[in-house]
């Protein structure tokens, strides 16, 4: 007998299959982390109106067209959220039997760049271009990363053979995580290969694995940065961004003036800041590649410390969910997605206001959800999926 609601009081037919989806779809919608979700949304709005005010006067780069970059920003936002839904429709889980492919593709893509097929952008080879459209094949490796460290870590900690990861198993997620980095070094892309640093350290932190293998990566990561140095992987620009962090005057006119641009442009802007689109140095065009690395400055001259300071809570938010998910999920697997996103948001972020603000080398990062650019944009709203399914897919009695 059906009811006055129009399902199935007997729970069959086709009526509990259109009960059961409605019950579903609900329960996910409340179970979703909103605060992580809206702070996200609103860093992505916020950079939408920074990155306008950067280059809507910038005709050598926007074709003549003052909302090329704003328009091109918010289809960034709206695909890379298209990206969050497939990854929490998909599941963590799911993508966990998927990491093999997801690492061979994402190891394949970036041997692509090392090839005639790879493009060289602001003096780093790691673009993919074709029919107009750039990719950053090493944005998408800090996922994969987290992915297979996470795999193999918690594979018999979660079968329940193991109560933590053994010696064996450490080495072999390490060595998973060492390919991919050598390929970025051959790039050489000096930012990718310190937050994947930093992930590495922060997926082993979360396993619950032996401090003696952190203690040890910290050392062997300090002989890698001598050998680096001395063998001259290292491009000359930047060897020359190290030497003008460490002296900002040894170069003013120079490999220097980024930063003390930098400097100056959020030094302008005070309490309030001079009001969106009428900074001086924004407006004049002072401070380079304003609409990607260095956003951060647009914030800081036209909102001011309030608006900065508005940007850092968003962040912190994000964060501080992210830590929630990561604390209260009963699979180590799910911890230590969590904390490799945790980890990767948390230094990224810091390096790039970091280099504003002069106490961080450049290394020509982009602030999460802030910065201009679509592979940044795409990999992070991926890894707000990869927290969201974390979060949906816990035990009701977690």
């Amino acid at each position: 007998m059906a009811g006055t609601n129009g399902f199935s009081v007997s729970g069959y037919g086709p009526e509990r299959s259109t009960l059961s989806r409605l019950m579903a779809r609900d329960s996910v919608m409340r179970r979703l982390d909103w605060p992580i979700l809206l702070s996200s949304v609103a860093l992505s709005l916020i950079g939408s109106a920074l990155v306008y005010s950067a280059t809507r006067n910038r005709t050598v780069i926007n074709q003549g067209d003052p909302y090329y970059f704003l328009l091109r920003h918010l289809m960034n936002t709206g695909i890379g959220v298209a990206l969050m839904i497939g990854t929490i429709w998909l599941g963590h889980r799911t993508l966990r039997t998927a990491v093999p492919i997801l690492y061979g593709a994402s190891i394949f893509l970036m041997l692509l760049v090392l090839t005639p097929l790879g493009d060289t952008i602001n003096g780093q080879r790691n673009w993919l271009s074709a029919g107009g459209v750039s990719l950053q094949p090493a944005e998408f490796a800090k996922i994969t990363i987290i992915l297979g460290m996470a795999m193999l870590l918690a594979s018999r900690v979660d079968a329940g053979d193991k109560q933590y990861p053994d010696h064996r198993t450490v080495l072999q997620a390490l060595a998973l995580a060492a390919v991919p980095m050598l390929v970025v070094l051959l790039m050489p892309d000096l930012g990718t290969i310190m937050v994947a640093v930093i992930i590495v350290l922060g997926v082993l932190l979360a396993s619950g694995a032996s401090n003696r293998w952190v203690f040890g990566l910290l050392g062997a990561g300090v002989l890698g940065a001598v050998a680096v140095w001395k063998l001259g992987i290292l491009d000359a620009y930047q060897i020359n961004r190290f030497a003008a962090f460490a002296n900002p005057a040894l170069d003013p006119a120079g490999v220097g003036y980024n930063t003390n641009q930098a400097r100056i442009a959020i030094g302008s802007g005070g309490l309030t800041g001079t009001g969106l689109f009428h900074g001086s140095q924004t407006t004049g065009q002072f401070v380079p590649e304003q609409q990607t690395d260095f956003v951060f400055t647009v914030a800081g001259e036209e909102l001011g410390f309030a608006g900065a300071g508005l940007i850092l809570l968003l962040l912190g938010i994000v964060l501080w969910r992210a830590c929630r998910i990561a604390r209260e999920t009963t699979e180590l697997y799910g911890t230590i997605v969590a904390a490799g996103i945790i980890a990767w948001f948390a230094f990224q972020a810091f390096e790039n206001v970091g280099m504003t603000l002069g106490i961080m080398p450049v290394a020509g990062l982009p602030l999460p959800f802030v910065s201009y650019g679509g592979s940044s944009m795409f990999a992070v709203w991926v890894a707000i999926g990869l927290l969201q399914s974390i979060r949906v897919q816990k035990p009701m009695s977690a």
